[in-house]
């Protein structure tokens, strides 16, 4: 079977059922204290280097992963940088992406630096929670809030910490809306054994986005099952039963097809 057959969560589930991985179904993991959580950006898969500024690209590398800890109700205390690229590449260049990544407030406290065919940006982030919601434990008449307007893709994906931290407070169910929203609202429905009903009239587009561009994710926001509002734009509910309903063929971001 190839990667492009069997997706994302298809692997997932492949290597929790061979017992190769556990608990990973969340934004990020518990260890010790420390919530940690990590992802990899790759030249040509991710991002081109024509389309966005090294500045730009370390600052996303930082706050993709900022957001894990934010839907996991974390404050960072400092990130871990993995730095491959051509040797050809301009030192400027380089020294431009950190400091894109230091203009997040996260500062960097170790990582590694290698030699690579193209551009490779992987970053660990670490931070400390006094409550993890988690996506699987959603119920019956939560409602679902967003943190903010969806569909936009900003090239700087906003870093919600402290909205986080709030939500992660009384949030029944969180995670950030990475890769669109019916696919993320199913992470959440499939965990919690529930089912998520969005109502396409409340959800808050971007500046010129459409309900198309839900679709495609790299939004960012926080996607939250709650009993109170709390003041965050309500988008649907959470009823008995499975999957998610209201966004019709929306499918979402899959990284293997």
């Amino acid at each position: 079977m190839l990667l492009s057959e069997l997706g994302e969560l298809g692997l997932l589930a492949e290597l929790e059922r061979r017992g190769l991985a556990r608990g990973i179904e969340d934004d990020a993991a518990r260890v010790d204290g420390l919530v940690v959580t990590q992802d990899a950006l790759v030249e040509d898969v991710h991002f081109r280097l024509g389309s966005i500024s090294w500045r730009d690209l370390g600052f996303r590398a930082a706050a993709v992963n900022l957001s894990d800890l934010s839907a996991s109700g974390a404050r960072p205390v400092g990130l871990v940088v993995s730095f491959g690229a051509p040797p050809d590449t301009s030192v400027e260049d380089v020294i431009e992406l950190y400091e894109g990544i230091a203009e997040t407030g996260v500062p960097v406290i170790g990582g590694d630096t290698t030699r690579a065919a193209q551009v490779v940006l992987s970053v660990t982030a670490l931070g400390s929670a006094e409550r993890t919601p988690g996506r699987g434990g959603a119920r019956p008449s939560d409602l679902l809030v967003v943190t903010g307007p969806l569909g936009g893709k900003p090239v700087r994906p906003p870093i919600r910490t402290e909205e986080g931290t709030r939500l992660a407070r009384h949030a029944h169910a969180m995670l950030d809306i990475s890769d669109g929203l019916a696919r993320d609202a199913g992470h959440i429905a499939a965990r919690s054994g529930v089912r998520c009903v969005i109502e396409l009239d409340r959800v808050p587009l971007a500046e010129g986005a459409t309900v198309a561009d839900l679709g495609y994710g790299e939004d960012y926001e926080l996607l939250a099952a709650v009993e109170d509002a709390d003041g965050f734009t309500v988008i649907g509910r959470c009823e008995e039963g499975e999957g998610v309903e209201g966004l019709g063929s929306l499918a979402g971001f899959d990284h293997f097809r």
